[in-house]
């Protein structure tokens, strides 16, 4: 069963930039949030997926992805996708052997910048950036599902 495993933190600062690649301008929404069955479309430059994500056990959770055509991506966004879409751009960045996706929020959940890391087991050491802040990996109201239901936009800090 494919499986994703990763760690999340908030990016303290913009020195990661002197590292990182340009970038892609994602455009992904939600058909569910639901905790037992997210369900996500992703539009990324010419390439759409539809993912299904079952529930987050520790740092992991049962992943499926699939390649969709950009048109049907397109509709499914504007038609059918749970309001706001998640709007924002990836980054990448490589660090002690490990490749880091910072992603840098837009609309609704603009302010917010967030690095993850996947890794093949959830004991595998990470030597963290020094662009790196505070761990929010078992914090729920990180996940690109959660900010669709309640935008950084709307958080009182």
């Amino acid at each position: 069963m494919p499986q994703e495993i990763e760690r999340k933190f908030l990016v303290r600062d913009d020195s990661w930039r002197a590292a990182a690649d340009a970038g892609t301008r994602y455009r992904q929404g939600y058909l569910s949030t639901e905790p037992r069955r997210v369900v996500r479309v992703r539009l990324g430059g010419d390439r759409a997926f539809v993912t299904i994500k079952g529930i987050t056990r520790g740092i992991g959770r049962d992943e499926y992805e699939y390649p969709i055509p950009v048109a049907d991506a397109e509709t499914i966004l504007d038609a059918l996708a749970i309001r706001p879409l998640i709007e924002k751009t990836r980054h990448h960045v490589h660090h002690a052997g490990h490749l880091w996706e910072v992603d840098v929020f837009a609309g609704e959940n603009a302010g917010l910048v967030v690095a993850e890391v996947e890794l093949p087991s959830e004991d595998t050491p990470v030597d963290l950036p020094p662009w790196v802040g505070a761990e929010v990996s078992h914090d729920p109201r990180y996940s690109n599902a959660a900010l669709v239901e309640k935008p950084y936009s709307s958080w009182s800090r």
